[in-house]
C-alpha cells in the first residue's frame, strides 16, 4: 500500500458508529492521507432491527465479528470499534494498532421531564438494558424499576417521549458525538455510576501483519486511555464476565499510576466496590479482581 492509497475504514452502519469511525478517519488522516468508510452489517445491528423492543440478550462479539472478518479478508484495512464491544480475548491475525483518546465516560440518565434523578417519582421506570446500569442505579434508589430496552440511541429517546419510561440510561460519549445535548445533571458521577469496561474508548483495529499500518498507527496511541482501558478489560476477564456482566470499572493512568475503581453486583444482587492504585497495573487489577471475588 503506497502513502497515497485510501484507507478503507470499517464501521458499523449505525448513525453513532459511522459518528465515531468519522472521528477516527479525521485522527488517521494527517498520517494516513485518502479515508474512505466502508459500512458493514453486523449480526448485533440484524438482531436490533428485528426485534427492537427484545430484552437483555448477551452475545459476545455480536457488533465486532463481520468487522474483523472483513478486516482479516482484505476487503478494509483498518476498522473502528467502540472499545466496550469487543470480547477481552484478542482475534488471531489482529491487533489494536491504536486507542484514541476517551471521551466522556459516564452514564447519562435522561428523564422525561428533563429534572435530576432525585426528582424521579417512586417506582419510576428506567429505560436500561444493561445489568450494570440497572445494579449500580437500584444501590442509589432501590424504587427504580429497570425495563428492558434496545434499538439506537435515537429510537430509545424516541419511546422516552411516548411515555414508555419515565428516565433512560444512555452514554454520555455517545450522545456527544451525536450532538445532543444533555444537562449536565443528567451526567451521573463516578461516586453513583461506574462506565462499562472501555466505555467511551475507540479502538482503531488492524492486521497484525500490517507493520507498516501499525507503526503509522502508533502516533495516534492516547497511551493514558490505552492503560486505564486495558486494566478494565483485564478486570473483566479476571472476573470472567462477558459485555453484559454486571461490572462498572474506571482506569485512570497518570503519573505513572494507575487507580482503578470498581463496583460489581453479586447473584444474590448486592453490589460490591472495590479500589487499588499502584505503578504496576497487573498487580493493581489482580488486587481489584480479589477483592470482588473474595466478596
Amino acid at each position: 500500500m503506497t502513502a497515497t492509497a485510501t484507507i478503507r475504514i470499517g464501521t458499523r452502519q449505525s448513525r453513532l458508529a459511522m459518528a465515531q469511525a468519522r472521528i477516527a478517519a479525521d485522527s488517521v488522516a494527517p498520517e494516513f492521507g485518502p479515508t474512505a468508510l466502508i459500512p458493514i452489517t453486523t449480526r448485533g445491528d440484524a438482531i436490533s432491527a428485528r426485534r427492537p423492543n427484545a430484552g437483555w440478550v448477551e452475545v459476545d462479539g455480536q457488533f465486532t465479528k463481520e468487522l474483523e472478518r472483513a478486516l482479516l479478508d482484505g476487503r478494509v484495512d483498518l476498522v473502528v470499534h467502540s472499545f466496550k464491544d469487543l470480547p477481552t480475548e484478542p482475534v488471531p491475525g489482529l491487533v489494536i494498532g491504536a486507542v484514541l483518546e476517551r471521551g466522556d465516560a459516564r452514564d447519562c440518565l435522561i428523564t422525561a421531564d428533563g429534572g435530576p434523578l432525585d426528582d424521579l417519582p417512586f417506582g419510576a421506570r428506567i429505560g436500561t438494558s444493561s445489568p450494570r446500569r440497572a445494579a449500580q442505579l437500584a444501590a442509589a434508589r432501590s424504587d427504580l424499576i429497570a425495563i428492558p430496552v434496545r434499538g439506537n440511541v435515537e429510537s430509545r429517546l424516541a419511546r422516552l417521549q411516548t411515555g414508555e419510561f419515565d428516565g433512560l440510561m444512555l452514554a454520555a460519549a455517545g450522545l456527544d458525538r451525536l450532538g445532543i445535548s444533555v444537562p449536565d445533571h443528567a451526567r451521573l458521577g463516578f461516586d453513583l455510576v461506574l462506565p462499562a469496561p472501555a466505555q467511551g474508548a475507540l479502538a482503531v483495529q488492524v492486521r497484525a501483519r500490517d507493520e507498516t499500518l501499525r507503526t503509522r498507527l502508533a502516533a495516534l496511541e492516547h497511551r493514558p486511555t490505552r492503560i486505564g482501558v486495558e486494566a478494565e478489560r483485564a478486570l473483566l476477564r479476571a472476573i470472567g464476565g462477558g459485555c453484559l456482566a454486571p461490572l462498572g470499572a474506571l482506569g485512570v493512568a497518570s503519573d505513572g499510576s494507575l487507580h482503578l475503581r470498581a463496583a460489581f453486583e453479586s447473584s444474590d444482587g448486592t453490589l460490591h466496590r472495590a479500589e487499588s492504585t499502584g505503578a504496576d497495573p497487573a498487580a493493581v487489577v489482580a488486587d481489584v479482581a480479589a477483592r470482588i471475588l473474595d466478596a
